[in-house]
């Protein structure tokens, strides 16, 4: 009898990671608790702005540039091309690194990338609520820097294992036929 863990608790399993894990949430957790406690010590619009994206900025470089690569083995980027068309590029470990990654690392960086968005989100919907334009704008900008994580690394995710189907079937159709030519070459 198999047993399956539910989804919203975190694997058992030690963190692989830790520092990587401290770094994926501190940043995000930073930005966010920075921008909710700021109107405490600050009366300055533009120190809270600043701060505020400063931190998702640098939560947005460590998630895409080093958690992304570490926690969960995928790495995204976008190039402009010789026709000025956007060109998503993406890189990811091997199917059994991929499988082999650590379950709790990989649902710390899955999880907090999806309640950083939600988090940005509701507290956009409290700026309108309260008429506040100027702190809508810090909600925008750090929400556009958690969704296009998000959507990186979902296309990531999705273009790793469209690869891996890719392999599997070259590699079932090429056996496949080497198996029919040894049976027909006597």
């Amino acid at each position: 009898m198999t047993h399956t863990m539910p989804l919203l608790q975190p694997p058992v399993e030690n963190y692989a990671n830790p520092k990587t894990c401290f770094f994926h949430v501190f940043f995000k957790a930073g930005a966010l608790a920075f921008y909710i406690l700021s109107s405490l010590f600050f009366s300055s619009f533009v120190i809270i702005f600043v701060v505020t994206v400063f931190l998702a900025a640098l939560d947005f470089w460590v998630v895409k540039n080093l958690s992304g690569r570490i926690l969960v083995g995928l790495r995204w980027w976008n190039e402009i091309d010789d026709m000025g068309e956007s060109v998503w590029k993406f890189e990811s470990l091997d199917q059994e690194s991929l499988a082999r990654m650590n379950k709790k690392d990989s649902w710390l960086f899955w999880w907090t990338l999806y309640l950083t968005a939600v988090a940005w989100t509701v507290l956009g919907i409290f700026s309108l609520i309260k008429f506040q334009a100027d702190y809508l704008l810090v909600v925008g900008v750090c929400l556009t820097l958690s969704i296009a994580n998000i959507i990186g690394f979902t296309k990531c995710r999705k273009d790793a294992k469209k690869q891996f189907q890719q392999f599997a079937t070259q590699t079932i159709a090429s056996q496949f036929s080497s198996t029919l030519q040894s049976a027909f070459s006597v």
